[in-house]
């Protein structure tokens, strides 16, 4: 058994699930205060993201059209389940239906809620915002820090205009790349082909020719970080509008465990990537 610096472990409570130790915690602590400097590089205040997210909304986005597979619910215990249960019932031996629906799920991505708070309003301004989010995920396999039920997802969007959207993630670029060099990172970046929307035809064509997700790889082929454009999607499916037109929006996504995961595996341990990003 692997023994810490602190004198104990804090083992996984179950499959797809993390506790971060001290040092851990301390590194995560150090990457959230370099990614709020691009927040505040791009002048985008922080805000609070809401802890689920309306199915109703959702569906409006093609949610569950394209990413079934990933969707965690949040469903509640009948009046008969709780009767049972509070007679002591092991949970286990409840009937199959005694669960209900409470219209929402929990988010797997931290820009939804955000983008949904924005819904039929008449932007007089472009709009930047960071927030960070607790995602969970429906993954077909759980690995370390790399995919987990339940991670932290730094994010920082834009809404406005095309020209706007395009330019927040040239900057988020840039800034992805430099912070990665000076955090001992050797970052591969590629297209993805999970975009937020349908991808069925027209927009499916127009993907394949312009990708609209680029991910950035560590070198084990962990995705930590995204450049996500897209286009005016939200800003038609939400009614957002900017100088009288649907509105263009973009966002730059950071994995924080996934981040973890990298330059410990970059650098042996926590301890080791804090010391080369207090050196950077």
């Amino acid at each position: 058994m692997r023994v810490s610096p602190d004198g104990f472990t804090l083992a996984s409570p179950g499959a797809g699930l993390a506790v971060l130790d001290p040092a851990q915690t301390a590194l995560r602590n150090d990457l959230e205060a370099a990614f709020l400097r691009l927040a505040a590089q791009v002048l985008a205040p922080e805000v609070v993201p809401p802890a689920l997210l309306p199915v109703a909304g959702l569906a409006e986005l093609d949610y569950f059209k394209n990413f079934p597979h990933l969707c965690v619910t949040a469903d509640r215990f009948s009046p008969p389940a709780v009767e049972a249960l509070g007679s002591g019932m092991p949970v286990g031996d409840l009937a199959d239906g005694l669960r209900q629906s409470t219209g929402f799920v929990l988010p797997s991505a931290t820009c939804y809620g955000v983008l949904l708070a924005l819904r039929d309003q008449q932007l007089a301004t472009e709009v930047r915002l960071t927030a960070v989010g607790r995602c969970y995920r429906n993954e077909d396999h759980f690995d370390g820090l790399r995919r987990l039920w339940g991670f932290h997802m730094r994010e920082v969007v834009y809404v406005g205009t095309q020209d706007g959207a395009d330019a927040h993630l040239k900057v988020s670029r840039t800034f992805i790349e430099q912070f990665a060099a000076l955090a001992g990172l050797e970052l591969t970046v590629v297209a993805a082909n999970d975009p937020f929307y349908d991808t069925d035809g027209s927009r499916a064509t127009l993907t394949a020719l312009d990708p609209v997700k680029h991910e950035f790889l560590a070198p084990d082929g962990t995705a930590i970080a995204s450049v996500n454009r897209h286009r005016n999607f939200f800003g038609t499916r939400l009614d957002i509008t900017h100088e009288g037109r649907a509105a263009y929006s973009s966002c730059t996504a950071f994995g924080i465990e996934r981040w973890i995961h990298a330059l410990t595996l970059a650098h042996g341990s926590a301890e080791a990537a804090r010391d080369r990003l207090a050196r950077g």
